[in-house]
């Protein structure tokens, strides 16, 4: 056996139990679903079949077979520049949320309409809902500032008829709100989600980009184009994922009795004793952290309550 072909990562480590992203993909199931995918697939060093995963194209269109595959979307589709999601790694949220209920739960995983959920930035992509709604049959409440990321959603659930009043896209117009605005009077949300902007400012997001593809290719690129994309609000804001997380966990006592369940994603572990000291001080009775990680990438969800 070639020992280049030793060498490779056949799993994709780390994911969760439940997620059917476990393992290589299978380029000729893919290509099946999605004939437009073939002309990306062509074989890497090590001798098996994969796409040029800095080529924006061939991501997008990787994941608009992974969508008709895996999860019946037939239509899917993001403007050009707008996040790119890794829906692996978007599933395991999904999943890890799954199984969290079902501790809450006697054990089984609650499925169906009476769990709603609210995911805050839900972005072009769509992808939690999409996931959530096909692995769980649970309802969606999908948030978002940017006027075109709501636009496309909107067109992505109207395109395909199993996702009509899973999902409701809501507009947020003030973007000093996260949950004002969106959460209406009355309303009961089992759990909400967010993959909240990691950098501070644009400079550093590029500056991450140009890392992060030197790690991957060796060298420094010539162009900083982001294989995944992203806008602004996607991948930035003042105060960083740091800020972003304070504000919606001050804001979150405010719908206290509404919802039962809240959590985001924390991307950067040196975060976690000023969000642990702000859940404190809006007297969260139930703080859990639940680690998570794809490949050689270490995440974790943070989720409180004020109800449990």
């Amino acid at each position: 056996m070639d020992s280049k072909k030793q060498q490779r990562t056949v799993k994709k480590s780390k994911l969760h139990p439940l997620n059917i992203h476990q393992g290589r993909y299978d380029f000729g199931l893919l290509i099946k679903a999605c004939p437009e995918l073939k002309q990306f697939v062509a074989l890497n060093k090590f001798g098996d079949e994969s796409i040029d995963f800095f080529n924006p194209k061939a991501v997008k269109m990787l994941n608009k077979a992974l969508l008709k595959q895996f999860y019946a979307i037939d239509f899917w589709d993001i403007p050009e520049r707008y996040l790119c999601p890794p829906i692996p790694g978007r599933a395991d949220y999904i999943h890890y949320l799954a199984t969290f209920l079902a501790e809450h739960n006697h054990g089984n995983i609650p499925k169906g309409e009476k769990i709603t959920c609210l995911d805050i930035g839900t972005g072009a992509n769509c992808i939690y809902p999409i996931i959530g709604t096909h692995q769980y049959d649970w309802k969606f409440v999908a948030s978002d500032i940017d006027t075109v990321s709501i636009a496309n959603a909107k067109e992505i659930i109207l395109q395909n008829k199993r996702l009509h009043n899973r999902i409701e896209i809501r507009q947020q117009e003030n973007p000093k709100f996260i949950f004002n605005g969106i959460i209406l009077p009355k309303e009961k949300i089992t759990i909400t989600l967010c993959n909240p902007p990691f950098h501070t400012s644009a400079k550093e997001a590029a500056a991450g980009t140009v890392r992060k593809l030197q790690n991957l290719k060796g060298k420094k690129p010539v162009k900083t184009e982001l294989n995944f994309g992203g806008q602004s609000n996607e991948l930035w804001c003042k105060g960083g994922e740091k800020k972003f997380i304070k504000n919606m966990i001050k804001e979150s006592k405010q719908f206290s009795k509404q919802c039962q369940w809240f959590t985001t994603l924390v991307s950067k572990e040196a975060n976690l004793p000023a969000i642990y000291d702000a859940l404190k001080r809006v007297e969260a009775k139930t703080v859990k952290t639940i680690p998570m990680g794809q490949g050689n990438k270490i995440s974790r969800i943070v989720v409180w309550s004020f109800q449990h």
